[in-house]
Formats: C-alpha cells, sequence, structure tokens
C-alpha cells in the first residue's frame, strides 16, 4: 500500500455560495485524466499526513493553509486498483488572486459550486469496465463539465456533500 493525502478546499464566494475546488489530473502516471482534489504521496519529511496533504496542496495549486483552517480529517479510503491509502482532509480556503498551478501534474482546475453538485441530473450512475476490471460493473458519478468524478474522488465527496449543504462546518 502507498499512503497518500488530498486536500477538499472549500470556500464561501461573496455571493454567498459554496464551493468546492477540485483538479484534472494530466495525462499519464497512475491517475492521470482523472478528476481528482489536490493530493499525493506521502514523503518521509512529512511527519504526518496531514503535512503530506498542506504539503501537496501548496505544491499543486500555491495554497498555504493554516491548521486551523482544517474544517475534519474524514475517514481514510483505499483506491479499488492501484494500491493508495488515501487520507482526507476538508479545508477551508482563501482564493488567490492568481491560481499557482503545477502544470506538470495539472491539466485542469475546477471551481465547482456546491449546488452544480446538488442540482438534479448532476448525480448519476453507468455502467463501466475499466481495463484492470474483471467485469463491467455500475460506477456513481458527478458530471463536471463535460467530465465525470468518480471513484475514489466520488467516494470521498458524496458522503460530506449533505454536510457541507447542512452548513456542518463554518466555511
Amino acid at each position: 500500500m502507498i499512503d497518500s493525502a488530498v486536500v477538499i478546499p472549500v470556500y464561501r464566494s461573496r455571493e454567498g455560495e459554496l464551493h468546492i475546488v477540485m483538479i484534472l489530473r494530466n495525462p499519464g502516471g497512475v491517475h492521470g485524466g482523472q478528476i481528482a482534489f489536490p493530493g499525493g504521496k506521502h514523503d518521509p519529511a512529512d511527519e504526518t499526513m496531514l503535512d503530506t496533504a498542506l504539503r501537496e496542496l501548496r505544491e499543486e495549486l500555491g495554497l498555504i493553509v493554516p491548521r486551523e483552517d482544517i474544517l475534519a480529517e474524514l475517514p481514510m479510503e483505499q483506491t479499488r486498483t492501484t494500491g493508495y491509502r488515501v487520507f482526507p482532509y476538508v479545508a477551508r480556503i482563501a482564493v488567490p488572486e492568481q491560481w499557482q498551478i503545477a502544470e506538470r501534474e495539472i491539466a485542469e482546475l475546477f471551481d465547482v459550486k456546491l449546488s452544480d453538485l446538488t442540482r438534479p441530473g448532476a448525480h448519476d450512475k453507468m455502467i463501466d469496465r475499466f481495463p484492470t476490471w474483471q467485469k463491467a460493473e455500475q460506477v456513481s458519478f458527478y458530471q463536471i463539465g463535460s467530465h465525470r468524478l468518480w471513484g475514489l474522488s466520488y467516494r470521498i465527496l458524496h458522503p460530506i456533500i449533505p454536510r457541507l449543504v447542512a452548513g456542518e462546518w463554518d466555511v
């Protein structure tokens, strides 16, 4: 197993709307071409998995998040086929004037309104088969623009959407 950590960056716009920041990984690599949250592998220099998550957020998006803006540590999730254990954290962020995107790793940044994820038709299921799967299976996903958020990122995001809607965290 490979330990890694991600941050689910959230913020409230001036209009009061809640947003979630996601990324599209560049093609290639283990999780290339997938919508994800900023994050990556644990480094021996990282004392904790939170340190890993915050370092990766800084490296990928140029964001420095103080520990007091970590709103929640979520349950660890495992990828189904690539051998990763992922430790997710929800963090309140301040949106920078200019994103500092690590272009080597990230193809696109998604600034998604929570209301877009809760609207009718945003959440759906499909039958699909991936190269590492034995057979076709039903896959749940969120439609984000022309992309589908599924798999591990879906499993991390899906249970926190009602918590965000309910205002559980001070964002």
